[in-house]
């Protein structure tokens, strides 16, 4: 479960920034086509957030919608699946969306 070691990577990079912050609420956006499960990171966030700065915080995840790009018809669509086909039929698309795992924001609690 990869998972596991990208949810203590986003710990790592929240700690190196806030090292003496108590963080509130962490705000992820996991796209759909990013191969990362959503579920599995709220499970390991509680588990490896246990002794750092994050201990405690509420996980927001949003889960944008893949999009590919059609070489084609020069159409963009919603994409399902990484090796996504246009509804023109053609394969000559680029997935331009909902790839990305990144850190949108991060609250800090007021009591530190």
């Amino acid at each position: 479960m990869h998972e596991l070691t990208v949810t203590e990577s986003v710990i790592a990079a929240i700690s190196a920034q806030l090292p003496d912050s108590r963080v509130a609420v962490v705000h992820l956006e996991i796209g759909r086509l990013s191969g990362v499960m959503p579920d599995a990171v709220r499970f390991c966030f509680e588990l490896a957030g246990e002794g750092t700065c994050v201990a405690g915080a509420r996980l927001d995840i949003t889960e944008p919608e893949g999009v590919g790009d059609c070489a084609s018809c020069g159409t963009s669509f919603p994409a399902r699946e990484p090796l996504a086909l246009c509804p023109c039929g053609s394969a000559d698309v680029t997935i331009s969306g909902g790839t990305d795992l990144t850190i949108r924001a991060v609250e800090v609690a007021d009591d530190v």
